[in-house]
């Protein structure tokens, strides 16, 4: 091979961890942005909305989810944002001290901003969002502190998380979802409502990940959306792989390499360990802040496993894929994780513990519809000492006689395998930094 071909193989590879956010963001616009609403009706196809929010209703239950490890703590807010006309205003309702959170991802995948209860309290508020670079004058309601918000991209994403205290509580919070208001800031200022604003995603996202379909969707994602300028003489290197705002078709030589490195690099994503296993075996996720900055490959990491992840400090998520002497968690198993007394997980909102069924990632069907256990699971009942023992098997606890409390703690498990996640929601800094460790998952002396 020669040392050209060389050269622009390995530069490939880079191009494609430093643009598969793009690629992916693309991908989730086209998917998630609505074809019709309320108030709009249809989009002309193969058009979306933009600038509305859209609302999941109800909480997921097994089989209902299409996104993998899917929460059932919360009702999701969605919404797609062009700035590229100016300045557009967020209205939020009061939730009268209820959690909830706006993570607002730049086209980079960066979440470069939180609305809520940790940063903006829950109060009835209204926030502006101005496109890189405006100058304009704003009213004097913006100059209240974080009323202004300065997008680093043109398009960006908005994935709220509204808490939900069971099925009982879903009419209240469907409510509060019809307060989440996007308009732009003319509209605001002369009290009118208004209509979402139609564009063409031109992205199939079921599409096969050729290196055509890479560089269309990542080149009019540079169009629309500058890169920061620390990254002009990388973008300048990818320019010989037809990856650029300016580039044009793909010729033989650059289709073949950019097909190899997403043929080599994917696969190479899907298997990296995301974030560092504790000593109790859990995993805790990566640190992710407001900007990744330069580290692209824990961005596209994210991207390709938890794209929409909010700030660390928003939440965190570690997960559980073993038992604490290193063995799969398996439902032929019982276990018990024990908090002991005054050592729960240290959040300033809530926790949960969610289970997954491994062959598909989703929500694990049983015979009490209890998805996930936590800090709000009514009748929680706790050790003698004050600790708490959660119970995760597949067997009913009471027809093994283990008494009220085992039922009362029960996480039932599938068959098969099965991973956990703990939600934690604003975690305290030490179970971000490493000092409070989640206690291991411990077989049974009964088990199978």
């Amino acid at each position: 091979m020669q040392p050209h071909t060389d050269t622009l193989h390995a530069v490939a590879e880079e191009a494609v961890v430093y643009a598969y956010p793009l690629y992916e963001m693309c991908r989730m616009r086209a998917a998630t942005s609505p074809q019709r609403t309320d108030a709009a009706g249809e989009a002309p196809r193969p058009q979306r909305w933009c600038n509305v929010f859209t609302h999941a209703r109800q909480l997921l239950r097994a089989g209902k989810s299409r996104v993998v490890t899917p929460n059932n703590d919360t009702l999701y807010t969605n919404a797609w944002l062009d700035l590229g006309d100016g300045p557009l205003v967020i209205d939020v309702p009061d939730t009268a001290g209820r959690y909830y959170v706006l993570g607002l991802l730049d086209f980079f995948t960066n979440p470069f901003a939180h609305l809520g209860q940790r940063l903006t309290g829950t109060a009835a508020r209204s926030f502006v969002v101005t496109p890189p670079g405006w100058r304009g004058t704003l009213p004097a309601a913006f100059d209240a502190p974080a009323a202004r918000i300065e997008a680093p991209t043109r398009w960006l994403w908005i994935i709220g998380r509204l808490l939900v205290d069971g099925p009982q509580d879903v009419p209240a919070v469907n409510a509060l979802q019809d307060g989440f208001l996007v308009r732009p800031l003319a509209d605001w200022q002369a009290g009118r409502a208004s209509v979402p604003r139609a564009f063409d995603p031109a992205c199939d996202p079921k599409a096969p990940l050729t290196a055509e379909h890479f560089a269309a969707q990542v080149n009019a994602a540079l169009r629309d959306n500058a890169p920061p300028a620390g990254d002009a003489a990388r973008l300048a290197r990818y320019a010989a792989l037809g990856i650029g705002a300016g580039a044009g078709a793909l010729d033989d030589g650059q289709r073949a390499a950019l097909q190899a490195a997403l043929d080599t690099v994917l696969p190479r994503l899907r298997e990296a360990q995301s974030g560092r296993t504790t000593a109790s075996g859990w995993v805790q996720m990566p640190l992710v802040e407001g900007s990744f900055g330069d580290d692209h490959l824990a961005r596209a990491l994210v991207a390709l496993k938890y794209i929409g992840m909010l700030e660390s400090r928003e939440a965190t998520y570690p997960m559980a894929w073993h038992d604490a002497a290193g063995e799969p968690l398996t439902g032929q198993r019982r276990y018990t994780l024990r908090f002991a007394p005054d050592a729960l997980p240290p959040v300033d909102a809530f926790w949960s513990l969610t289970m997954y069924d491994t062959r598909d990632y989703m929500l694990v069907d049983n015979p009490i519809d209890r998805y996930a256990i936590g800090d709000r699971t009514p009748g929680l009942r706790r050790d003698a000492d004050g600790g708490l023992t959660l119970h995760i098997q597949h067997a009913r606890p009471e027809v093994q006689g283990a008494g009220d409390a085992a039922l009362a703690n029960w996480l039932p498990a599938p068959e098969g395998s099965f991973y956990l996640c703990l939600r934690a929601y604003v975690p305290r800094a030490e179970l971000l930094d490493g000092r409070y460790v989640l206690p291991p998952l411990t077989v049974t002396k009964d088990s199978a």
